[in-house]
């Protein structure tokens, strides 16, 4: 039998919703006045995205006694080896943990333009994860 933390999976993809809403009203970026604040905002919705997606990943890893992750790349690696999301997520949750380092370690040169691509997709990508995890533990849990 296995021990997955449900309450705590459970915990953090409940943060997706407002993760959400930050990334649609910083892309919006109705008031231009606001424009520093929309990038501060837009930054640390992308850095809870990665957050929750990682921590999530090494609950189910931990949990499901899945293979040892060697870096955050490869918590989306195991989640797609397990089945616990497909191919088309897993690229677009990979550029988004790629993110990390330079969110946390390197802000001071952080770019504040070029993600509109990836911010416009992580709405329904993170909306899409909390949807195959929540099915994932269902099917594995029985």
């Amino acid at each position: 039998m296995y021990y997955v933390n449900r309450e705590q999976i459970e915990r953090r993809l409940n943060v997706i919703p407002q993760i959400i809403e930050v990334l649609n009203q910083a892309e919006a970026k109705q008031n231009q006045n606001l424009e520093l604040l929309y990038a501060f905002a837009e930054e640390r919705a992308l850095h809870l995205g990665i957050e929750v997606v990682t921590d999530v990943g090494s609950y189910l890893i931990d949990g499901f006694i899945m293979r040892d992750a060697s870096s955050y790349e490869d918590i989306i690696d195991i989640m797609l080896d397990e089945k616990v999301v497909d191919g088309q997520l897993a690229k677009l949750l990979t550029e988004l943990v790629r993110l990390r380092r330079p969110l946390v370690q390197e802000y001071f040169d952080w770019r504040k333009d070029g993600l509109s691509e990836l911010v416009a997709g992580l709405p329904d990508a993170l909306t899409s994860f909390a949807v195959k995890v929540r099915d994932y533990l269902d099917r594995e849990l029985k």
